[in-house]
């Protein structure tokens, strides 16, 4: 039987195509392997066998050699695989571990500069392989072509179209974390904001109300500060009032006692003057009468004198006393009014006025003991409020005891007062 031999150009067009198949998928492959992200964990493996049909038809050799092939008389068998024998059997490759991945992720990248080189190669085969169809006449050399053609470019739409649905599962997985942190931060930014504005807001608050609190007991101190200053001035002003009226009262009463001596003693001259003048004249009458009535006149005076001296040191000693008993009482009252001073401070301290009573004036009279405490308390001039009147009895009880003068007299002064007090 006759063998029918192929010519050379149809081998090597069919040569050629297998190479340009493979390449193609190789670069596919790698391109894929490279853009995409490395596996995060290795993945079972799956060998695919290719069988003879599914490889791409064979590409046309040009035309140059057509004359020669024609005239060719040998026999060319094309190869024939036995897929029976176990060397042509398809081996499944072991899983592939970490680092054998990461060996091979690391060869790919160093290969992709061989491999644009391998592409510009391969593009310039397909180039001549292109040129060559174009000189192709025969119609079963471009049919095969165009199927070649087709199925190069089905398997390279394919690749590309499980990388990008590889990219766009990544890219949703990547953008859901990414959302999943933000959400979680923004979450966290908000709770840690409504912390510290809380924080803030209480801190404020707290620095105003000790402000406040600040500001308000100095206002009390300054013034209670100046109401004692007012009082201290005021009774200065009394005392001195005081002390400058009765200086003029015991100067006036000097005086008066200075004129009186004054005209006893004008009078007393006249009258010794008249007794002297009645003496002359009747002294030629009876001297023994003038002398014993001169004896009798000393006498009288003598004692005269002596009972007018008597009478000015009981009259001195009796001015003397007087001047200390009103200045006693001066200072005892300078005292009590001290005290009584001390007193209503202390009723305003203890005094709770009712809400809506600030300027109102109640006048009340209290009678203390000799120790401090409270004897009687009544209200002499009301406010017109029953439960202002009430507050401020309420607070002399409280007050009590009061600190009494060490002196008998002032704390017998102090012991009764009438003090008026506004509402605040």
């Amino acid at each position: 039987m006759k063998k029918f031999q192929e010519p050379p150009f149809k081998q090597n067009a069919i040569a050629l195509g297998f190479t340009l198949g493979v390449h193609a998928i190789a670069i596919v492959g790698l391109l894929f392997l490279g853009l995409s992200k490395p596996p995060e964990q290795p993945k079972k493996l799956t060998t695919v066998l290719i069988k003879p049909e599914d490889l791409p038809p064979p590409m046309a050799k040009p035309v140059e050699q057509e004359t020669t092939a024609e005239n060719q008389a040998e026999e060319i068998l094309s190869p024939v695989v036995d897929n029976t024998q176990p060397e042509n059997l398809p081996i499944t490759p072991p899983t592939p571990t970490a680092q054998q991945l990461a060996d091979a992720k690391q060869k790919t990248e160093q290969q992709q500069v061989k491999l644009a080189e391998q592409k510009k190669k391969v593009e310039e085969e397909t180039a001549q392989a292109k040129q060559a169809e174009e000189r192709q006449k025969q119609a079963e050399a471009q049919a095969q072509k165009q199927r070649a053609d087709e199925e190069v470019k089905r398997k390279i739409e394919q690749a590309a179209k499980d990388k990008a649905a590889a990219d766009k599962a990544a890219k949703d997985k990547a953008a859901a974390d990414k959302a999943s942190k933000d959400k979680a931060a923004a979450d966290k930014a908000s709770k840690d904001k409504a912390a510290a504005d809380k924080a803030s807001k209480d801190k404020a608050a707290a620095d105003k109300a000790s402000k406040d609190k600040a500001a308000a007991d100095k206002a009390s101190k300054d013034k209670a500060a100046a109401d004692k200053a007012a009082k201290d001035k005021a009774a200065a002003d009394k005392a001195a009032k005081d002390k400058a009226a009765a200086d003029k009262a015991s100067k006036d009463k000097a005086a008066a006692d200075k004129a009186a001596k004054d005209k006893a003693a004008a009078d007393k001259a006249s009258k010794d003057k008249a007794a002297a003048d009645k003496a002359s004249k009747d002294k030629a009458a009876a001297d023994k009468a003038a002398r014993d009535k001169a004896a009798a006149d000393k006498a009288s005076k003598d004692k005269a004198d002596a009972e007018r001296a008597e009478a000015d040191a009981k009259a001195a000693a009796a001015k003397k006393a007087e001047q200390e008993a009103a200045q006693k009482k001066a200072d005892a009252k300078k005292v009590a009014s001290t005290a009584i001073q001390d007193f209503r401070r202390k009723i305003d301290r203890a005094w709770h006025v009712p809400q809506g009573t600030s300027g109102k004036k109640v006048t009340v009279r209290f009678t203390l003991s000799d120790s401090g405490a409270v004897l009687s308390k009544v209200i002499t001039k009301s406010s017109g409020d029953d439960a202002l009147d009430a507050s401020i009895l309420a607070a002399i009880d409280a007050a009590a005891p009061y600190p009494m003068p060490d002196d008998p007299d002032a704390r017998r002064e102090a012991r009764t007062a009438s003090p008026t007090f506004i509402a605040k």
